[in-house]
């Protein structure tokens, strides 16, 4: 079983950007996919990037072109590089790990049921 922490959000302005990391205790990130979610107030909780076990990533549309995720498999870590943060971007992003499912290029709705594992949120806020 695998404990997430993640860390990094902060209070940024529009354009600029931010490096959330997710550090994993208890088992060997390799053998997950994983992801990171976002939860706006009062919107469902909505996937913005996974990485497969495989190393195939999937990006949400909105984000494309702006975030990276990145693993370290050595550290046992999961990053998410955010650049030309935008207000609409403002949310509590969460890490989350999943041995069975596989995202494979699409986010099935409802994908964030599937994950078993999760860290705390941290907060990321763009002011305009």
């Amino acid at each position: 079983q695998v404990q997430l922490v993640a860390s990094g959000g902060g209070s940024v302005q529009a354009g600029g950007s931010l490096r959330l990391s997710c550090a994993a205790s208890g088992d060997t990130l390799s053998d997950y996919t994983m992801a990171w979610f976002r939860q706006a107030p009062g919107k469902e909780r909505e996937a913005v990037v996974a990485i497969d076990s495989d190393g195939k990533t999937t990006y949400a549309e909105s984000v494309k072109g702006r975030f990276t995720i990145s693993k370290d498999n050595a550290k046992n870590t999961l990053f998410l590089q955010m650049n030309s943060l935008k207000p609409e971007d403002t949310a509590v992003y969460y890490c989350a790990a999943d041995q069975r499912t596989v995202v494979a290029g699409y986010f099935v709705p409802g994908l964030f049921r599937l994950f078993h594992y999760w860290g705390p949120g941290t907060q990321v806020t763009v002011s305009s």
